[in-house]
């Protein structure tokens, strides 16, 4: 995981040609890697889709995921991180810690992932892992440990000096020969220095080797790996690596450290799940022989085989052929075929262990984040937060005939990325397309006229607003509809009231119970909640999606003879909709945080050109080549903003979007 061009998918290619996995070095500038499959990577020379692979070194089964390090595919790094026991954090040399390295951090965090460290490209003029290693400990607040210092830089750079066993690395070829050698007496006092350093933020979090410093002892080299591995899985520290993968140097010592410092599935937290049954969080060992449960984290369309599903085994196993259930929509399905992801290319297993990373082939409903399970152990794992798509366009097909086609097409990209949503103009009937940025619209749209070959025409984008309500209100609901002869009828009140910002849509159901205080069936109960989470989507005044609100219902009127699901469903809706309008509706806009790197000459014209699109300044950090600056500006006045940032700064200053939060709109 890294920002933009740190170097993951480099790095990967090579790892999976020293561990034996591929025959070739593939390389990104030349567009024929192994991890960047799709076309478009090829030719855009960036990751799109997280790539899964399989690989082995020194007897230890690897699964490695390539994520994208662009803000526009954040879906894809948070999806492989919520299924991942540790990660790989590469830095570049030159410029430390990048605004999307932070993002990815943070996800890292929320799901505990521990981490390794790996500053790459240190043969790069202006590399520095000494300041990339003061950076990433002041931004990221973690302690950092070098166990390796380079030889040299830029130009210069030779290869590193392990720490540990105290000796010099240097690679030939194309890197597949390590030579070691003793430290050179030029270096000697610099690599003493770093190890000492090395010891005494160890013994900071491990006792063993407080005891053997007092003691005075030699601290080998195997006491330092374990209480380091214990360490990292508790994300104490992260240990650094460095190197530059692109010349092959420095690749080796990395797969050393997954396998040395990163856990197993048995050693890494354990997960959490909901047994509904019981209505209790349960804590899930990774046991081969437990009760099978999974998580289904990615989804891909394949023309031939239809939905391939990732998932990820926390307990027991899946075996191809059997039947699974999916716990959150309670409904059975088959696993037909069963396969171990290389890349896009596939081979078949029998089945799937607690700790594994697979493809099941032949489930119809799951979905990006469900769960599967048994119906005997009902225990549904926590499901992913994607954050909301804020950039729109519409689509339309060249021709009357090729809509329908559109809407398949839509609608499996749809399923694929959760960040991608459709909906249906009611007035004019365009088809509107929400992602998360321009890039990620414009991958899209590329997909559908190559990939479907379908003709379609895209307009402008658009930003993507929301509504909320602004006082809390109680409305009563009653609908009655005979159909067919029989008469539908539901009675519901409702009470609907503004959360805080960003903690999204909530609904409570405090009138009737599955239990039975009312003996309301179940079935009406998730009619109702059906009927609510559908309003939520469909707006309030102006269609767009509503935010920040909770729903409560206090009664429910209910009569066996004309009480439907279809009624209260109808019901629900309609009191949520009537609700709402009463509760001063406000729309609101997305605001963006602008994260700018310019030299220090054009910094007064940057910032003047960030507060002319109605954006605020909020810090300045000055380093000492350039200047970044953190801002937060509105998404409808960013548009164009790569041009007019680029004339005012001869093209030196770049910029990253990342959707911050909604606020209300202003009239500007």
């Amino acid at each position: 995981m890294a920002h933009i061009d740190a170097g993951k998918t480099t790095t990967t290619e090579r790892i999976l040609f020293y561990t034996g996995k591929s025959h070739r070095i593939g390389e990104v500038d030349d567009g024929d890697t192994i991890m960047d499959w799709m076309e478009q990577e090829q030719e855009r020379g960036i990751t799109i889709q997280s790539a899964a692979t399989t690989t082995y070194w020194k007897k230890v089964q690897i699964n490695i995921i390539d994520t994208p390090g662009h803000v526009d595919f954040t879906a894809e790094v948070e999806r492989s991180l919520r299924v991942l026991d540790g990660a790989v954090a590469i830095f570049d040399a030159v410029h430390g810690v990048e605004p999307q390295t932070e993002t990815v951090w943070r996800q890292a965090q929320r799901y505990n992932v521990p981490c390794v460290g790996y500053v790459n490209k240190m043969d790069r003029a202006g590399s520095d892992f000494f300041t990339v290693m003061e950076d990433v400990k002041n931004k990221l607040k973690i302690n950092t440990v070098a166990l390796q210092i380079p030889i040299g830089k830029e130009s210069n750079f030779e290869g590193v000096i392990d720490l540990l066993e105290m000796k010099e690395i240097r690679w030939t070829g194309n890197g597949g020969e390590m030579v070691t050698s003793e430290i050179e007496l030029k270096h000697a006092e610099e690599a003493k220095k770093w190890r000492e350093k090395l010891i005494d933020t160890l013994s900071g979090v491990s006792d063993a080797i407080t005891e053997k410093y007092i003691a005075g002892g030699e601290i080998e080299a195997e006491i330092i790996k374990t209480e380091l591995r214990k360490a990292v899985i508790k994300r104490q520290v992260l240990p650094m690596l460095t190197g530059a993968s692109r010349r092959n140097i420095g690749v080796q010592p990395v797969i050393d450290a997954i396998v040395d410092y990163l856990p197993s599935p048995e050693e890494a937290d354990a997960a959490i799940g909901h047994n509904t049954k019981k209505e209790e969080d349960i804590s899930i060992p990774c046991d081969p022989q437990g009760q099978p449960l999974g998580l289904v984290f990615k989804i891909q369309n394949d023309r031939e085989a239809g939905s391939l599903c990732y998932v990820r085994m926390y307990s027991g196993s899946l075996k191809s052929g059997s039947s699974v259930y999916n716990v959150g929509k309670k409904k059975r399905e088959r696993a037909n075929r069963i396969l171990r992801m290389h890349s896009n290319k596939s081979e078949p297993v029998d089945s799937l262990y607690a700790g594994d990373i697979g493809v099941v082939i032949g489930m119809k409903l799951a979905q990006t984040g469900d769960t599967i399970g048994s119906e005997g152990w009902p225990v549904l794992l926590e499901k992913m937060q994607f954050p909301e798509p804020v950039i729109s366009i519409s689509i339309e097909p060249k021709t009357i005939s090729d809509q329908d086609k559109l809407k398949d097409a839509l609608s499996i990209l749809s399923k694929e990325d959760p960040t991608f949503t459709i909906r249906e103009n009611d007035e004019t009937g365009q088809l509107i397309i929400s992602g998360m940025g321009e890039l990620h619209l414009d991958v899209l749209v590329t997909r559908i006229l190559k990939e479907f070959k379908l003709g379609a025409k895209a307009g402008n984008p658009q930003v993507t607003y929301r509504e909320s309500i602004s006082i809390e209100v109680e409305h009563t609901e009653t609908y009655s509809k005979i159909i067919a002869g029989k008469e539908n009828a539901a009675g519901i009140t409702l009470g609907v009231e503004p959360s805080q910002r960003g903690t999204g849509n909530k609904y409570v159901n405090s009138a009737g119970t599955r239990s039975g205080r009312n003996e309301i069936p179940s079935e009406i109960l998730d009619a109702i909640e059906r009927g609510i989470n559908g309003a939520f989507s469909s707006g309030i005044v102006m269609g767009y999606p509503c935010i920040d609100i909770k729903a409560t219902v206090t009664a429910i009127q209910y009569s066996e003879q004309t009480g439907t699901e279809f009624a209260f469903e109808a019901c629900a809706s309609i009191a949520f909709d009537e609700a709402c309008r009463k509760g001063n509706p406000i729309l609101l806009e997305p605001i963006m945080a602008v994260d700018l790197s310019c030299p220090h000459d054009f910094v007064g014209e940057v910032m003047s050109l960030v507060t002319q699109r109605g954006g605020q300044i909020l810090s300045m950090n000055s380093k000492p080549d350039i200047d970044e600056i953190k801002a937060q500006a509105p998404m409808e006045k960013m548009f164009g903003f790569m041009t007019s940032l680029r004339s005012v700064s001869q093209g030196r200053a770049s910029f990253t979007l990342v959707f911050s939060h909604f606020e209300k709109k202003s009239q500007r």
